[in-house]
């Protein structure tokens, strides 16, 4: 049995990447840093590093869903900037104008940045926080001068006064017949498997960010589902087999 059996397929290159990491930090005995990692790359980077005693590992900023991981040395003791990570308050015309989330996405990704360069988007009715990459930092605040209609401006803030996020997950626990998407989709949303089926087909439904047409594929611990019309869940952990073989799953609903 080797490690790529545990992962999906398309995940064998970002496995690759860890093991290159566990490598690159072994060898040079001095520690790696991560881009931002969802969720689901974040239970990955922990499933391989994790049982480590020689390599230890820890995620920045808390409280956020993508996080930056630092892989270190036994001896190392990692410090708020070594993890390279900088917060930005977007200034713009509240009064006047309403930002979204997803015009601050967009915004960012047409400066031709990579999703992995930047973290969560914090926003309220009159305020818009980003985590940004250090290395990109500057870059973003020189060229992000517009979102929408509003002209805009970054400025850096102490993580002291980052805001929370607005989220509330609702944890529930289920069993299904099996980890197949469609299964658990249907079970998440309260609809039938066939219902589900057609989400799917229709390019409705996206697993961790990406979307799937494949009904079939298993879902995992750390994945994020998300379908157009009903919002975003995760799949925080598989508990196991009932005693009547279903699978017993813990989820989280965003409310």
């Amino acid at each position: 049995m080797t490690i790529y059996q545990h992962f999906r397929h398309d995940e064998k290159e970002f496995v690759d990447s860890v093991l290159q990491w566990r490598n690159q930090v072994e060898n040079q005995y001095a520690p790696k840093r991560t881009d931002f990692l969802d969720p689901r790359q974040q239970y990955i980077v922990q499933s391989i590093i994790g049982q480590s005693q020689d390599i230890l590992l820890s995620f920045s900023p808390e409280h956020t869903e993508r996080k930056r991981a630092l892989l270190y040395p036994s001896y190392f003791e990692p410090a708020e900037e070594d993890y390279g990570i900088r917060l930005f308050e977007i200034e713009y015309p509240v009064k006047f104008v309403t930002i979204e989330h997803r015009q601050v996405l967009g915004s960012i990704m047409s400066l031709g940045l990579k999703r992995d360069k930047f973290g969560d988007i914090l926003a309220d009715e009159n305020k818009v926080q980003l985590i940004l990459a250090e290395e990109i930092s500057e870059f973003v605040r020189m060229e992000l001068v517009e979102i929408g209609k509003a002209k805009v401006t970054l400025h850096a803030v102490p993580f002291t006064e980052m805001m929370h996020s607005r989220e509330e997950w609702l944890e529930k626990v289920t069993t299904v017949s099996s980890l197949r998407i469609d299964v658990v989709l249907a079970a998440i949303y309260n609809i039938s498997r066939q219902k589900a089926q057609t989400f799917i087909k229709a390019k409705l439904v996206k697993l961790n960010w990406k979307i799937t047409e494949n009904p079939s594929i298993e879902v995992d611990t750390g994945d994020v589902i998300s379908a157009r019309g009903f919002g975003r869940s995760k799949l925080i952990s598989i508990e196991g087999k009932t005693k009547r073989e279903k699978w017993r799953i813990s989820l989280g609903v965003l409310k």
